[in-house]
């Protein structure tokens, strides 16, 4: 998305607990030659990896992941937008099934728009969400399914976070907004402000609800003055929402491939058969995956090199 690079942090796990170093595991993970074209899945990040800073996909990783498809290989897509940010790509590379949206806190099925999945923050995680945001003063964006609330104090930054989802929808007041006491709950919050007050927030959560959910951190490029943070339902990252689609499919997790280019993708890289990072990825996701692509998203074509090296078919 336009502006994923302030929008992503460093907190995502690797989905790892054998202690082995990044290096060490991607020497263990060489795909060998005679082992080409034994996968059944592709699973695709969206922004900086098959859309660029504008948007697009490339042509020619459009008409591989058509061409794949087409050979029988199932394809889905793994993103951190809200689903109505995530259709129109999935309609692109004609996917029909399911896709993980939200860093794999939601999933849903692209043929009817049905939710199969929802990790929701709800309950006394929320309560205590909603009073620290207060306390703290933060500026607060409501994730629901598939839809990005916000009030007055949220305005100028629409389109920052219209990134993650097209269907925005204005509030009164975010703090009293029906979504905190739905049974449902909210897919996801952003919060921006000043650091120390970000922080504060990040430590009441951390501190106080560790088991129901997940928080990360992030310096706001667009405002020096600003940091963000983004905090979800514990039990959903791309990592789980991949093995989800591996079960869905009737397929091993070890025959999925996964290309993304983002530190919230190490937990799907962590797990998928192979991996391949963007070659404008950080070097942290680089040496997570098995194969680094010489494509990067300026020059296009990355996908289409990624379904060559791992299906054995030009792009």
């Amino acid at each position: 998305m336009a502006g994923k690079r302030t929008s992503r942090s460093p907190s995502e796990g690797r989905g790892r607990t054998n202690g082995s170093t990044p290096a060490a595991r991607r020497s263990s993970r060489v795909v060998s030659a005679s082992k080409l074209g034994k996968y059944k899945l592709l699973a695709l990040d969206l922004d900086g990896t098959l859309l660029n800073h504008a948007g697009a996909a490339n042509d020619a990783d459009v008409t591989a992941v058509r061409k794949l498809r087409a050979r029988g290989v199932k394809v889905t897509i793994l993103t951190g937008r809200l689903y109505s940010g995530t259709r129109e790509s999935a309609e692109l590379l004609g996917i029909e099934g399911p896709v993980g949206c939200a860093d794999g806190s939601h999933i849903v099925n692209v043929k009817n728009d049905k939710t199969l999945l929802h990790h929701g923050i709800r309950g006394r995680a929320a309560d205590r969400l909603r009073a620290s945001l207060e306390r703290n003063d933060l500026v607060a964006f409501l994730f629901a399914e598939d839809a990005i609330v916000h009030d007055e104090r949220g305005a100028d930054y629409l389109p920052y976070v219209r990134t993650w989802s097209t269907d925005l929808r204005y509030a009164h007041r975010v703090t009293e907004h029906a979504l905190w006491d739905s049974d449902d709950g909210m897919t996801a919050v952003v919060a921006l402000g000043k650091e120390a007050s970000i922080g504060r927030t990040v430590a009441d959560i951390q501190r106080d609800s560790t088991e129901s959910m997940q928080v990360a951190m992030f310096p706001f490029r667009r405002d020096p003055e600003h940091w963000g943070m983004v905090a979800r339902a514990s039990g959903g990252t791309k990592g789980t929402a991949l093995a989800w689609m591996s079960a869905h499919y009737g397929i091993d997790i070890s025959e999925t491939v996964c290309v993304g280019d983002w530190l919230n993708d190490l937990p799907m890289m962590s797990c998928a058969g192979r991996s391949f990072a963007m070659g404008q990825a950080p070097p942290e996701v680089k040496a997570a995956a098995t194969d680094v692509l010489e494509g990067t998203i300026d020059a296009g074509g990355a996908i289409a090199e990624a379904i060559g090296r791992a299906f054995g078919t030009k792009p």
